[in-house]
């Protein structure tokens, strides 16, 4: 089940932006998840949303790395490129990491939490996304999260024996 939250906050110089907060119960280990988040391969199946591929341009999976991607719109064509870098790498509970879009349109980064918490289940998955420009509706971004949460399921909750 996905839980959407959105809000809008004011900043200093650029005006409003939002957050979204999403949660997620996952029937998966935090470990598997947290790497399904930080392999190049795994984010091009899960990260982009309905109707959108992924190419993972670099990732650097440490604290102070960067990564860079982009998407591809399947219906337009259009790509849009972003990237961003780790802030706080702690296997298994959290990742933080920025987002800045290659728009000069988009010139705000933003900020990315996702926690994981083992429960009785598997893993309460929580993510938030602060800083969204305002020219992008916050209920884009959670129904572009929620797609994504559900193809991340999709990945990391089969038990398949390893070879």
């Amino acid at each position: 089940m996905t839980t959407p939250n959105t809000s809008a906050t004011t900043t200093g110089t650029t005006g409003i932006t939002g957050t979204v907060t999403l949660h997620r119960v996952l029937r998966a280990p935090a470990e598997r998840i947290y790497r399904a988040f930080l392999d190049a391969d795994a984010l091009c199946k899960w990260l982009p949303p309905h109707g959108f591929t992924c190419r993972v341009l670099s990732l650097d999976a440490r604290v102070g790395g960067s990564y860079r991607m982009q998407f591809t719109n399947m219906s337009s064509g259009g790509t849009h490129a972003f990237g961003g870098e780790y802030v706080e790498l702690v296997p298994g509970e959290r990742i933080v990491h920025t987002d800045r879009f290659d728009d000069p349109h988009l010139p705000d980064e933003m900020r990315t939490t996702i926690t994981f918490k083992k429960v009785l289940v598997g893993t309460e998955v929580t993510a938030v996304q602060e800083g969204i420009p305002a020219v992008i509706p916050t209920e884009m971004c959670t129904l572009g999260w929620q797609e994504s949460l559900q193809l991340l399921a999709l990945l990391v909750e089969p038990e398949i024996p390893g070879e």
